[in-house]
């Protein structure tokens, strides 16, 4: 027979009652001094953090990395080195909606992974989409304000999104992805991942190169149509969620092989897109996949808000053989999503077991709130004459690149065939097929015809796609004029 287990206070003395608060009498008023009644609720008032601006409504799982491939040749990583197993936690989300909003919405999808590595955490925060609609983070406050709520209704609006996207062009590529069937995954089990950004790659001779991520999914890759996610969405609007937790249980550990492309150093200087520019992908005929390991998910949360809700990811978190690049997305994102951390769950989150590396920590960070793990006798300053801890600078020797020129505000220089349209140009006339060109029409369309976008932007809209594909841009103009366009829901909605 399992012995009963008796309530306690926080404290760990136990609990005078679950039941009932301390009053004057039976009917008489709660007293100030029941602290156990008082501490519950000064506790229940506290139990939620911020929600993230960003990434807000997702789910994740744990796992491991394996590395099968030897990919040694181009990092020295110790969890890219084949053989190495690497505890791992994926985070999968949509992008624009709130905690409440629904899995099925027509976004992006985060793909967020923390790995647990022999030389510390290290962090890719990705999405599903190998782009992004901006190539400079100073538009990114500005962009997710965008696919937000208006300020005075509190509603989302096509018109604020159309406005924004029509007239920062290099959205066109992200956009195209969004509008096309790989703009709702079916689940998250059944969607690609990407790094999406370009890092740099250095190996034990201190040889550098640049690299892109691509975890491909096992599953396969499905999509939603718009009636699909509709339908599913009414029923189930926490299906993404859902279906992960329960693929765990089952026994059904969803897989994702690990793929790179790999670029010389010296290639991004005269290649023929700007390597480092997010709204770019790097043609696989130029640069072909490599396979270096697999990602498993097979472990589920065991309290989804200590550790999926607290688990915080950041590209700042590397490791020895992995660098940054030039992207200047990815750099204004070093400094931001650890900033974003320290609000929203405080300075110290990094001692939360879940973000917590399974490495020893010798950091010079000292105090802050809710700090409660701290090295014995270590000294709090550096250089001192006590043995305190030293840093191996060595070991990144090599994971940098160099920069010159005036301080300037401007766009990336352009390479050889540089510009907004082509890519997403390519992707709707060489990737999709006619059928799926007719669905990117019926789907732009929806958005546009009785929407409440203004006459002026539709006008941006139909140039907009007409730059992508003249024939895909002629026949949103066609339909939306016509009034023929199916119905669309609001933003992030199924």
């Amino acid at each position: 027979m399992t012995e009963t287990k008796f309530s306690t206070t926080d404290s760990g003395a136990p609990a005078p009652s679950d039941n009932n608060s301390l009053t004057v009498g039976p009917d008489g008023p709660i007293l100030l001094h029941d602290y156990h009644f008082v501490n519950q609720m000064a506790h229940f008032n506290r139990e939620r953090v911020p929600e993230r601006n960003v990434h807000a409504k997702g789910s994740g799982a744990f796992g491991f990395f394996e590395a099968t491939e030897d990919v040694s040749q181009y990092t020295k990583a110790a969890l890219f080195q084949k053989g190495a197993r690497s505890e791992a936690l994926a985070r999968f989300s949509t992008v624009a909606g709130e905690q409440g909003s629904s899995d099925l919405a027509r976004d992006p999808r985060g793909f967020a992974l923390k790995f647990y590595t022999s030389e510390g955490n290290y962090d890719l925060v990705g999405n599903n989409t190998p782009i992004f609609f901006i190539r400079d983070a100073i538009k990114f406050p500005h962009f997710i304000r965008s696919q937000k709520r208006l300020p005075d209704t509190g509603l989302q609006d096509w018109d604020m999104r159309w406005d924004f996207w029509t007239l920062q062009p290099e959205s066109a590529h992200q956009v195209t992805y969004l509008m096309g069937d790989r703009g709702i995954p079916a689940s998250y089990r059944t969607e690609n991942g990407y790094g999406s950004h370009t890092y740099l790659w250095v190996n034990a001779a201190g040889e550098r190169f640049w690299v892109k991520y691509h975890f491909i999914s096992e599953q396969g890759v499905v999509n939603l149509t718009n009636e699909e996610a509709a339908a599913l969405g009414a029923q189930d609007p926490d299906a993404h969620r859902r279906d992960l937790f329960n693929a765990i249980k089952n026994g059904e550990a969803p897989i994702w092989n690990l793929h790179v492309q790999m670029m010389p150093f010296d290639d991004a200087a005269d290649y023929r897109f700007n390597p480092f520019d997010l709204t770019k992908i790097w043609p696989h005929s130029d640069y072909p996949l490599i396979k270096v390991g697999r990602l498993v998910l097979d472990r589920n949360p065991e309290n989804f808000f200590a550790q999926i809700e607290q688990a915080a990811f950041e590209p700042s978190s590397i490791v020895p053989g992995v660098g940054f690049s030039p992207d200047k997305m990815l750099l204004g994102r070093v400094f931001a999503y650890s900033d974003t951390h320290r609000y929203r769950i405080g300075p110290n989150y990094l001692q939360l077991p879940v973000n917590k590396p399974k490495v020893e920590v010798n950091s010079y960070d000292f105090d802050g709130a809710m700090r409660y793990d701290f090295n014995v006798g270590q000294p709090v300053y550096f250089p001192n004459s006590v043995g305190g801890p030293e840093a191996k600078e060595d070991l990144f020797a090599g994971s940098n690149w160099s920069a010159d020129g005036d301080f300037v505000r401007a766009a990336y220089s352009l390479h050889a065939e540089d510009d907004d349209f082509g890519q997403p140009g390519t992707l709707v006339r060489e990737v999709m097929d006619e059928a799926e060109r007719g669905r990117l029409v019926e789907t732009v369309a929806s958005t546009l015809d009785g929407t409440g976008v203004r006459d002026e932007v539709k006008q941006r809209v139909f140039e907009y796609w007409r730059n992508v594909d003249k024939g895909v841009g002629d026949a949103i103009a066609e339909k939306v004029q016509a009034g023929a366009a199916p119905s669309a829901p609001a933003p992030n909605a199924p």
